[in-house]
């Protein structure tokens, strides 16, 4: 999946940010931050999830971050007192303000391509990454004990969708199978998180005959 903003194109598939023909270089860690930040455009995320997300299993300092942010910005000729694409939410954390445009793969967020059910509850799951988990920062989240802060996440690309456990105390299963490395998911899956029995779903093909239900939150 690509998506465009201003003159750059972020592809989320190659790892590549390019301007025109030009590929700009950027350390792995920036380029995770800027995917994260796109990806969850226009969504304000908190030094401590990105902190979480970026170093998972280690304790790093703030400035670890911020140095990150000014790579990004030095990289798009950002600036922080006027930004055009990285937004700082002073006191809390960082945005991506930019106008995006999904190149390829995109349904729109209305129209998501796949979703999570639970119960009564569905949560449309858009391109790119969503966190699992109890923390109310993260994409999908569970208010549930057996459910960690930070359970588990899923991947979605054009070539399907991708479930992974971030190595939570009460595991990931799909079906009756735990989750110990990257899985991925068909239509109609079962997925526990904790205890809580969940969905997936996959939107039908264009010209299917299936009647299927709008997922809504």
């Amino acid at each position: 999946m690509k998506i465009r903003f201003g003159p750059f194109t972020l592809d989320l598939d190659t790892r590549q940010l390019t301007r025109g023909k030009c590929e700009i270089h950027l350390a792995p860690k920036a380029f995770e931050l800027l995917r994260t930040l796109v990806v969850n455009r226009p969504k304000v995320l908190s030094k401590a999830v990105l902190l979480k997300r970026l170093w998972p299993k280690t304790f790093v300092a703030e400035a670890n971050l911020s140095n990150l942010v000014a790579e990004i910005r030095e990289a798009l000729g950002d600036r922080a007192r006027a930004p055009l694409f990285v937004r700082t939410a002073h006191g809390f954390g960082y945005a991506f303000c930019g106008e995006g445009t999904t190149l390829s793969g995109a349904t729109g967020p209305d129209r998501p391509a796949c979703w999570l059910e639970w119960g009564r509850r569905r949560f449309p799951l858009s391109a790119g990454e969503h966190v699992v988990g109890r923390d109310p920062d993260v994409e999908v989240s569970l208010d549930a004990s057996t459910v960690s802060r930070r359970h588990a996440r899923l991947v979605v690309t054009a070539e399907g969708t991708v479930l992974e456990d971030f190595g939570s105390k009460n595991g990931t299963f799909r079906g009756s199978e735990r989750v110990t490395s990257p899985v991925q998911l068909a239509d109609g899956d079962s997925i526990r998180i904790g205890s809580l029995l969940m969905t997936f779903h996959v939107r039908a093909a264009v010209g299917s005959t299936e009647t299927e239900a709008q997922p809504t939150i």
